[in-house]
């Protein structure tokens, strides 16, 4: 791929563009897709270029080795499709596989080590999208992610910062620690990555992405799986495939607000809290007085305490979508909401099993980047490892990192996991079921105009902090930038406090206030990756990128 000139990381965080626009967290990934939609190629094109690079550019947050979902708007028809690619649990798993004897959950065990792995979604569902909705070749769109494997790329301080974080994991497992550990240590900022077996193996998935699940890569992943008491199986493999479903929409101020269904809690959730504020106080001028942080916090509540409750994947156990979505339910929990006090979270309860099936009868460390071409096809696109590294584990030959996705269900009921979210037996381990997840890529039409391509990072904060991100710029009337810069909440109802970010300070008063209601608030530097682009009134693009991670935007 001539046109790609090899890494730089000096790069914008906010770009303009009449023709096209990118944001990912990664400068090299973000200039991956932008070269894409000059060769010709369109969003999906772009995307699945982008994502590819992001595999080898940020290791630590996702790659070929997870999954992930995406959503993509049709600019010609207006039509907006999802993508499941998310990863499943292998077929010898069970519910009691991390409990020991006693039914204790085994400290770790779904975290570290090659039994924390669920099958990967990501090579399926890039090349499902590619095969439907692409445009140039699928060997074009991975040239740059192999050369950037080959050659490498300069280690940034926030990459070596994961790999130390990350260590003993990474020091568990020889192929890993020959990767990001050679020497012993972490590589140093400024150095290079060189991932050679990973170039080896993007090589051989642009030949045939099928390899990764029934050919040469598939065989060493079942290998290696085998031999150090991992699940995933060549059957788990061979019997992979992404799912295509309706997108979860529902409208907020004339618009219309697009996100993923179960088995991501974001669409949900992003929408269950988008009817509770509107049944709220009006919205004031700016997003920062106490009354309506008070009642965006109360609401967060709500959410994540039906998330625990209600939410799974809807492939296995029956999940109250339409209830939780409709304006009926929010009418009946705004009541919960007291203006003048915070409640603690022992007094929310997810609304009763029996009222929400009677509603139906009154009356949807992580990566995300964003797309839009001069069609006006956009594409939102969250994909993970899980934590960090994912579970430390490098397939042997292959430079893959395998995720630690199992750890996002629901060990035990009620017992938290790495992000402090809990669930019942609706998120309980079972074979070919996928994890619950917060990721939420998001797309925002009016009258039938794109409006804004939206997604973050960040575990259990995603989903706030894509609301927070769709209240600043279609509430507020916030530029991008603004918008992704502003100081953000987050609430998960348990079993943490108040989260408030003191990076980008709130006024003084404001938290004062917060604290009178109640609120018990934990100050945290930052959380959360995220980017947007804005399709103006005027018909200009404006991307932005995260400036508390290196992520940037650039467009033409």
């Amino acid at each position: 791929m001539g046109a790609f000139m090899g890494p730089c990381l000096a790069a914008p965080p906010f770009a303009q563009g009449r023709t096209g626009v990118v944001t990912s967290a990664h400068p090299d990934a973000t200039r991956v897709g932008l070269e894409i939609l000059k060769q010709g190629g369109n969003a999906v094109d772009a995307a699945v270029a982008t994502a590819m690079a992001i595999s080898v550019v940020e290791p630590f947050s996702a790659g070929i080795g997870g999954g992930g979902f995406l959503l993509l708007r049709i600019g010609e028809t207006n039509q907006i499709v999802a993508l499941d690619f998310r990863e499943r649990a292998p077929l010898k798993a069970n519910s009691k596989l991390y409990l020991d004897a006693a039914g204790e959950v085994i400290p770790r065990a779904s975290i570290d080590g090659h039994r924390a792995v669920a099958v990967p979604g990501t090579v399926a569902g890039l090349q499902a999208v590619h095969q439907k909705y692409g445009r140039l070749p699928w060997q074009t769109l991975l040239e740059p992610a192999i050369q950037l494997a080959a050659e490498g790329f300069e280690m940034s301080d926030r990459t070596h910062r994961i790999i130390t974080l990350r260590q003993k994991a990474l020091a568990a497992n020889p192929a890993a620690r020959r990767i990001f550990l050679p020497s012993g240590q972490p590589l140093a900022v400024g150095s290079r990555l060189i991932q050679t077996d990973l170039a080896k193996t993007l090589r051989r998935l642009a030949a045939d992405p099928q390899a990764f699940y029934s050919g040469s890569i598939a065989l060493a992943i079942a290998k290696d799986m085998q031999k150090n008491n991992g699940l995933v199986s060549l059957l788990d493999l061979k019997t992979y495939t992404p799912t295509w479903r309706d997108p979860l929409c529902g409208e907020f101020r004339q618009m219309q607000v697009c996100s993923m269904p179960p088995p991501s809690s974001g669409g949900v959730h992003l929408l269950q809290i988008l009817n509770l504020l509107t049944l709220g106080q009006p919205f004031p001028s700016t997003p920062d007085p106490p009354d309506y942080l008070h009642s965006l916090i109360e609401a967060m509540k709500i959410a994540y305490a039906d998330r625990a409750e209600y939410l799974g994947d809807a492939d296995f156990v029956e999940v109250p979508v339409k209830e939780l979505i409709s304006p009926q339910y929010a009418q009946r929990r705004i009541r919960e909401i007291n203006p003048n006090q915070a409640r603690p979270a022992e007094q929310i309860r997810a609304m009763d099993a029996r009222t929400l099936r009677w509603l139906q009868y009154e009356s949807n460390d992580t990566s995300h980047l964003n797309v839009v071409d001069r069609d006006l096809n956009a594409v939102s696109l969250t994909f993970t490892l899980n934590l960090g590294f994912g579970a430390g584990v490098v397939v042997p030959g292959t430079g893959i990192v395998l995720n630690n996705e199992m750890d996002d269900f629901a060990t035990a009921p009620g017992v938290p996991n790495a992000f402090g979210l809990v669930g019942n037996t609706q998120n309980a381990i079972a074979p070919a079921k996928k994890p619950l997840s917060s990721m939420t890529p998001t797309i925002v039409t009016e009258a039938g105009k794109l409006r804004l391509v939206v997604g973050a990072a960040g575990g259990s904060t995603i989903i706030t902090t894509v609301l927070q991100l769709v209240m600043n710029v279609l509430v507020f009337e916030q530029d991008v930038a603004s918008a992704i810069n502003a100081p953000k909440v987050h609430h998960q109802w348990r079993p943490l406090p108040l989260r408030m970010e003191e990076r980008v300070k709130f006024p003084k008063p404001t938290v004062e206030a917060l604290r009178q209601r109640g609120h018990q608030i934990q100050m945290r530097s930052q959380w959360g990756n995220a980017n947007l682009i804005e399709i103006t009134p005027s018909d200009e693009l404006q991307g932005a990128a995260d400036p508390r991670g290196e992520g940037t935007a650039l467009g033409y």
